[in-house]
């Protein structure tokens, strides 16, 4: 018998846990360590475990055996078929589980399941629909480096050639790339052994620099101005009629409000629910409809 549902929301930077009993009721929330599949599976299914355990020592309630229960996860990496199908073969025991893209259960959380379109802006970046014909699209979602727009790491990766360019003496120097240099290191050596290391994570590490920059230093408006196009573009590509209500959501939803064109600010809307209710929404339907 299943006690408990559980509805994670992880990606490149962290994990987002809401725990709920099996009839419905909400009854904690945790944060834990990156768990998007990209990072490896052992590695999300430990930082997924933790997050629980938090989840559950929030709650006063002791943790109970996975057999008791279900786990609906919305991931990064899931778009990867042979990493999704790696992580459901290494369940450590959950009575039931359910993996879909972190899109989704975004999607599922802002519109409560209803038709809508969403656009999230994180550490990286996906567009969803849910079409009132209950047709399912994606736009985006590619992955770091080559897909992403708008997102985090492009973001940063943005920044990075920007000092690149202002070390070489090819862009005049700022108070924005100073903060990008430092952050990275310094100088020009150690910002080499930084590029060598560098996950998508750590590009996605300088978006908040590139923001509070924003007001003041024209380089920095400008990465989040195409960020904004982007945003747009995918969009557009979402819902070509410009019918259907659009959450921004992720980290960076926010940020980029103030960039969209104003006919795409105007149908904006606040999401009901983050991705880690929309994965609980997603577990407790999977449930409902008798499928393990």
């Amino acid at each position: 018998m299943i006690e408990y549902l559980i509805g994670v929301d992880g990606g490149g930077t962290g994990t987002r846990v809401r725990l709920a009993r099996a009839g419905g009721q909400e009854i904690a929330q945790a944060q834990g360590g990156p768990s998007g599949l990209a990072h490896g599976i052992d590695k999300a299914w430990r930082a997924i475990g933790d997050a629980v355990a938090a989840a559950f020592a929030s709650a006063g309630v002791e943790h109970p055996p996975l057999s008791l229960l279900a786990i609906g996860l919305g991931l990064a990496g899931v778009h990867n078929k042979e990493w999704a199908a790696q992580f459901v073969a290494a369940n450590p025991g959950y009575a039931a589980l359910r993996l879909e893209t972190d899109g989704f259960t975004t999607l599922m959380g802002a519109h409560q399941g209803q038709p809508g379109a969403i656009v999230a802006i994180g550490t990286g970046s996906v567009g969803q629909v849910l079409l009132p014909d209950g047709e399912q699209h994606e736009v985006g979602g590619w992955g770091f480096p080559a897909g992403d727009e708008a997102s985090g790491g492009w973001m940063g990766l943005r920044a990075i050639n920007h000092i690149e360019q202002v070390l070489d003496g090819r862009k005049p120097h700022s108070p924005f790339a100073q903060q990008v240099i430092d952050a990275c290191g310094g100088n020009r050596d150690a910002i080499q052994v930084w590029l060598g290391k560098a996950t998508q994570t750590a590009y996605a590490s300088l978006a908040p620099i590139v923001v509070s920059h924003a007001a003041s230093d024209a380089t920095a408006r400008q990465i989040l101005a195409d960020a904004g196009s982007e945003v747009a573009v995918i969009a557009r590509a979402l819902d070509p009629a410009a019918e259907l209500p659009l959450a921004l959501c992720g980290g960076l939803g926010q940020a980029l409000r103030a960039y969209l064109p104003p006919e795409l600010l105007a149908r904006t809307v606040a999401p009901h629910g983050d991705a880690a209710s929309g994965a609980l929404r997603m577990i407790e339907q999977h449930i409902e409809k008798g499928v393990q």
